[in-house]
């Protein structure tokens, strides 16, 4: 499948190259050419499926053109070694818990995947890839978690002083190994411009390889549509569908997250 840039003044790319480059050189992201529809029967039987299983069917449907499926299968089942439980709050209404990762992020899903589809791409490349991630806590977290020790890609994680929890600090400025962490006299607006101003810097980028773990990487947010299929599943073994369309209310800041369901 190919990539286009969403201000469309830039060739499409593959997956592998979207997921590398991060962003595109005309500044928009990278989104798939077209989303590939389930079988009615997906649906029929989803509530039988494991978290794991929905999510390798949901991956298969976006990235089996580009990666086998039992590469794919491996990268999936490694991710998502935790679960995301829906509870019950009240009458039709149910919380779908996303911090059961290792950060205790919802972020640990995207962060993971991309961190073992980003090594998959690895393979026999002898340049160093740098990823470069400005967070105000939870995405640092996920991410240098996420990547902590896979060969070939260092983590740069660009954080504002004074702004970030201590908890959040110390889970990405402990960890050394390919993880450095950078603090930043400014907002996190200005972590983040650093970062897109990497990207456009031309001379940069013939030195060095970059890409972003933030969620303008397709690759990050992505795998986030996995969670919401895996809701929909536990409704529906719930009996809590009742022919009724489900709405999920998702807390935003940049929209990755619901641009994913």
């Amino acid at each position: 499948m190919k990539y286009y840039s969403t201000n469309k003044n830039t060739p499409e790319v593959s997956l592998k190259e979207a997921v590398i480059k991060g962003l595109a050189a005309d500044n928009g992201l990278f989104m798939p050419e077209h989303i590939n529809k389930f079988e009615p029967s997906f649906f029929e039987n989803i509530e039988n499926l494991s978290f794991q299983e929905i999510a390798f069917e949901v991956a298969l449907k976006f990235l089996g053109d580009d990666i086998d499926a039992s590469t794919l299968k491996s990268i999936v089942y490694d991710t998502l070694q935790f679960d995301c439980p829906l509870v019950k709050v009240t009458d039709n209404i149910y919380s779908l818990e996303l911090f059961h990762g290792p950060t205790l992020a919802f972020k640990d899903v995207g962060a993971r995947f991309m961190a073992r589809l980003l090594s998959h791409f690895m393979t026999n490349r002898e340049k160093q890839i740098n990823v470069l991630v400005a967070t105000s806590g939870d995405t640092g977290s996920a991410v240098a978690n996420g990547f902590l020790g896979v060969e070939g890609i260092h983590v740069y994680v660009l954080y504002p002083k004074g702004k970030v929890s201590k908890i959040q600090e110390s889970q990405f400025t402990t960890l050394e190994q390919n993880i450095t962490a950078l603090e930043i006299e400014g907002t996190f607006d200005d972590c983040q411009r650093l970062v897109k101003s990497a990207f456009l810097d031309k001379e940069l980028n013939e030195k060095l390889i970059l890409t972003s773990a933030n969620s303008i990487n397709v690759a990050r947010f992505l795998p986030q549509s996995f969670y919401y299929f895996y809701a929909y599943a536990q409704l529906k073994k719930l009996g809590a569908l009742n022919d009724k369309n489900v709405v999920f209310s998702v807390p935003s800041g940049n929209l990755g997250n619901i641009t994913a369901g």
